[in-house]
C-alpha cells in the first residue's frame, strides 16, 4: 500500500483516485456489482483518474444498494461484512475533498433514513467519524431515535 499524508486527526487519509480499488479490498463483495455497473471486471473497472465524477455511483450501485443495504435488512446480518463496510465508510467519511464526503452522505448515510430500523441496525458497526456523522444526518433531518441520539 502506498503512503498516505497524514491528515490533522493523525488518520491516514487515502488520496481520492485510490477510494475504489481501497472498496473492492476491502469489501470484495462489491465485485459483482462493480463489474455489473461497468461492463468489465471489477479489478479493471475501478479507475484511478476521473473518480469524483463516477463516486456517487459506485457508492450507491455498487456499495450501498447491492451489499450493505441488504445485510442491514437482514434478521441476522454477517458482522465482519458489516465491520468492514463500515470500516471502509469511516476510511472516507472525513475526506478532505468535499466531493467524496458528499458522495458518503448522500450515498450511503441518507440511505438510512429510508426506514428508522436501518440506522439502529448500522450504529453497532459504526465507528466514531461516522457516528458523528450520522448523529448530524438525524437532527438534520429532525430524526430522534432511542438509544442513538435520545
Amino acid at each position: 500500500m502506498s503512503n498516505f499524508p497524514l491528515r490533522e486527526d493523525s488518520a491516514q487519509e487515502i488520496p481520492v483516485e485510490e477510494i475504489p480499488s481501497l472498496l473492492l479490498r476491502m469489501v470484495p463483495e462489491c465485485a459483482d456489482a462493480i463489474a455489473e455497473v461497468f461492463h468489465q471486471p471489477a479489478e479493471a473497472a475501478v479507475p484511478t483518474e476521473h473518480v469524483a465524477i463516477m463516486l456517487y455511483e459506485l457508492l450507491l450501485e455498487c456499495f450501498t444498494t447491492p451489499v450493505l443495504m441488504p445485510q442491514l435488512w437482514r434478521d441476522s446480518p454477517d458482522a465482519q461484512l458489516l465491520t468492514r463496510c463500515w470500516d471502509f465508510v469511516e476510511r472516507i467519511v472525513d475526506h478532505s475533498t468535499h466531493h467524496v464526503g458528499g458522495a458518503v452522505y448522500f450515498q450511503v448515510l441518507e440511505q438510512l433514513l429510508d426506514d428508522r430500523n436501518l440506522v439502529k441496525a448500522a450504529w453497532p458497526y459504526m465507528k466514531e467519524r461516522t457516528r458523528a456523522n450520522t448523529l448530524l444526518m438525524l437532527d438534520d433531518a429532525e430524526l430522534h431515535l432511542p438509544g442513538i441520539n435520545l
